[in-house]
Formats: C-alpha cells, structure tokens, sequence
C-alpha cells in the first residue's frame, strides 16, 4: 500500500495526470474547431464575401459575448476548487449562480442586436460584405442565451474533470451544427437557401441541443444527492464572489477580442483579397489555438483541484506538464506551416473559385509564417494564464491583456494600414499581432515565477452547508 500512495503522489501533477484529463478536452475544443472550420469552408463555396463576412459578423458578436462568457465559465475555477477541498454540496449552487448571470446576460445580448446596423455601419466594410456581416451578426446576438447556459452547464463536468462526457456532449453538438450547416447554408433536403444566415442558426439550434443534454445530465439523482444541483436558490454572497473573480476574466476576454476584432477591422479596409487571405490565416490557425484551449482548460481544473487541497506545489508542477506538452504540439505545427502551407488550404480550394484561390494563396503562405512563429509563444499564453485563472489572480491577467493588447496590437495595426503603403499596410499589421502575442506570453511566465498566485483561493475557507438541506449520504460511484 505505501508503495503505491507513493506512486500517486509521485505521478500527481506530471504529464499523465495532465493528459487525462486534457485529451479529451482537446479533442472537444478539436470538435468546437472542426465545427467553425466546416462552417467557414461551406461559406467559402457559397460566397467568399460571405466566408469573410462570418470572419468579421462572428467576431463582432464575440466581443459582446466574451464578457458573458469569460465571466460565466469562471464558475469552473469554483467547482474545481470546492471538489478539490471536499466541499461537493457547494458545487451545485455555484453552478446555478452562473446559470442566473447566463440568463440575464443572454436578454442583454438579445438587446444588443437592436444596435445591429449602426454597428456595421461602423465597421466601413464594402456593402456587399456589410450586409452579410450584419445578417450573421443579429441572429448570434439573439441567439446568445443557450450558447451562455450550455457553457455554464459544462463547468460543473469540467470542473470536476469529468472531461469525456464533455467531449461526447460537444461531439454530438458538432455533428448537429455540421449537418444544420450543410442543409441551411445550400439549401438541402427542402430547407431553403439561407447562406450565411443559415450558418448562424445552425449555430444557435445545436446549443440549444446541447444545453438540454447539459442539463438532463446535471439534475440526475446521482448529482442531485452529491453535489446538490437541485438546490436552485440565489445565494447573494456566493454569486459574489463569481463577480469578484469572474468580472476581471470577463472583461479581459472582451477587451481582448475587441482589440482582435479592431485588428480584422483595419485589415478589412485594405482590399477585399487582403481580408480574405487574413480570414483564412486566422481560420487555419485554430487548427493550432483550438486543441490547445483545451489544455489551458485542464490546467485551470487541475491548479485549482491542487489549490483546493491546499497543495500548491503540485499545481506549480501540473502548470509545467501542461506547458511542455504543448510547447512540443506547437512545434509540430509551426513546422506544419512553415513547410507545407498548400496543404492546410486544400478544403478552402476544393469548393471555391480557382482564381480567386490563386490570388490569395501567395498572401496566405506569407501570413502563415507569421502564425507559425508567434504560435510558439501562444503555448505561454495559454497555459501560464490558464493556471493564473485557476488561482484567482484574474485582475493581473485583465491589466496586463489590456494595456499590451492597445499598445502593442491595435494601435500598431492602424498606424501600418493607415500610413504604409502596399503590401506593407497587411504585413506591419499582423507584426502588431506576432508581437503582442510573444510579449503577453513573456510577462505571464513572469508572473507564473514569481509565485503569488500559489496563497490565491476563490471559495470560503470552510465548509458552508446550504439553509433547509439536509445532510445527504455521499455515493461513491458515478456514472458521469
């Protein structure tokens, strides 16, 4: 037996423990991706305005929807903290409390869309393109609701890493969203011809699916006893403490997506073959960004299991497994685009025009040079944030994204497309872009240094038993 003890003890932290929990996270945001991308590439073949469109409408959308989301999905640090420090019955409420800023935050971003035209207006993108943008734009904000609610709902199995039912629930949402796609975008099997509209909606029904599953899953008896989860009360001090910690990550992923929104907007106003080539660049690059979000959501789960416990040194080592993973993955691809670019453009040409696929490809395969070398940094990015997050110390990772994010991204961006000439206007800007990445990256492994964030916690520091509950007996087995 102590041989044994000795073993887990060992092992915890170290690039088993991570990947367990990590590959199925990866290959859930994988089918997040592979959803985007296939919606992407069918926009592509019906229109490429409409593919750079879904590029600009989508991201637009997503500067709104990030605060809700950054803010929402924060309840996992919660729930990773509260399993790993025993306190289960607490698990439930703090999931509800997020399902309640979810509700709300969905009827703002419903409201939002009544702004929709003057948004695009904007924007100053060519009326073609503009009218796309805003079809895309209106049905993703109105429909923002049950995309909030089903992330919610994920934190209470991600939290706990319970990550495979996680990627089966996102798998069956992919296949809905795909086949939605198809069926909407072209017109198929007597649905009509809605385009870019189509794709959006698309988008909208398999969230709705997937917060049904999310939620089937969270009120079955199992976790009804054990965690509490029909336990729906607002607790005013509990939701608190979600705004306390939860705002500051909210408000640096809005503010980060603004300036990467401002980012496609500047490139957008260069021409339409600069806009294209930059929207496929970026699509190609979540084939990288995407696998590795779902090691950062690891490393916020298993930093905050480990602080939890009180064990702030096997969080330290869990943040080092994560990180030469993925700095090995990252390698690979960079030399992936490095080396073979044609081939990552391949299901974009299968479908669309073959001249305008040879005016862009030359753009492409330059852009690509550019992804292959900050995604290197992107690896430091995500994890050393990742377990920042997980600790609590939001407010540092929301100073430092915006101050560099203005300075070193945005406002380079609009200086290169606005005074350089040429070729010159896209390339210094997607400089602004690789620099602010590979900076950002250096001061969160600095920060990740210097240790702060190991005396860091979210949750109270003893247990707290909900009003009116009586004590339940605890299952020791479960089924998800």
């Amino acid at each position: 037996m102590k041989n044994n003890s000795e073993k887990i003890t060992i092992n915890e932290g170290g690039p088993g423990q991570v990947l367990k929990i990590a590959f199925p996270l990866i290959l859930s945001t994988s089918a997040m991706t592979l959803q985007m991308f296939v919606d992407r590439v069918f926009l592509m073949w019906y229109d490429r305005d409409a593919m750079s469109a879904a590029m600009l409408g989508g991201i637009l959308s997503f500067v709104f929807f990030s605060f809700f989301l950054g803010t929402a999905t924060y309840a996992n640090t919660f729930v990773s903290q509260y399993d790993g420090a025993g306190m289960k019955t607490r698990i439930g409420p703090a999931v509800w409390q997020s399902i309640y800023f979810s509700i709300a935050a969905g009827l703002i971003m419903a409201a939002i869309a009544l702004f929709s035209k003057s948004l695009i207006a904007m924007v100053g993108h060519q009326p073609t393109i503009a009218n796309y943008e805003l079809i895309y734009f209106k049905i993703l904000t109105i429909g923002s609701m049950p995309m909030l609610v089903d992330s919610s709902l994920s934190c209470f199995l991600a939290g706990r890493g319970k990550t495979w039912t996680v990627l089966w629930v996102n798998v069956v949402k992919t296949f809905i969203n795909v086949v939605l796609d198809y069926v909407m975008i072209f017109g198929k099997f007597g649905f009509p011809e809605w385009g870019i509209g189509g794709a959006a909606i698309a988008t909208v029904i398999a969230s709705v699916a997937t917060c049904v599953i999310y939620f089937v899953i969270f009120l079955l008896p199992i976790h009804r006893m054990n965690y509490s989860t029909a336990y729906f009360g607002f607790e005013k001090e509990l939701f608190g403490r979600l705004m306390k910690f939860g705002l500051p990550s909210g408000v640096q992923f809005m503010l980060d997506i603004l300036g990467f929104t401002l980012f496609v907007v500047f490139v957008g106003r260069i021409d339409a073959v600069s806009f294209a080539a930059s929207s496929m660049a970026l699509q190609i690059n979540t084939l990288s960004f995407m696998p590795m979000i779902g090691f950062g959501m690891a490393t916020t789960v298993l930093v905050g299991r480990a602080l939890g416990a009180d064990k702030p040194q096997i969080a330290q080592k869990t943040t080092l497994s994560a990180a030469y993973i993925t700095f090995g993955y990252m390698i690979v691809i960079a030399a992936g685009y490095w080396l073979f670019p044609n081939v990552f453009m391949l299901p974009f040409e299968a479908g669309a025009s073959a001249e305008q696929m040879e005016a862009m490809r030359p753009i492409v395969k330059t852009l690509l040079c550019f992804v292959a070398f900050y995604c290197l940094f992107d690896t430091g990015n995500i994890i050393f944030s990742a377990a920042l997050k997980g600790a609590g110390d939001t407010r540092f990772v929301m100073y430092i994204s915006i101050w560099l994010n203005w300075l070193m991204m945005v406002m380079p961006s609009w200086a290169a497309v606005t005074f350089l000439h040429g070729k010159a206007k896209l390339y210094g800007a997607w400089l602004g872009l690789t620099a602010y990445v590979c900076v950002l990256a250096i001061l969160f492994f600095l920060r990740f240094l210097a240790g702060k964030w190991k005396t860091m916690r979210v949750i109270e520091k003893v247990p707290v038993f909900v009003g009116n509950i009586p004590t339940m007996p605890t299952v020791g087995t479960e089924s998800v």
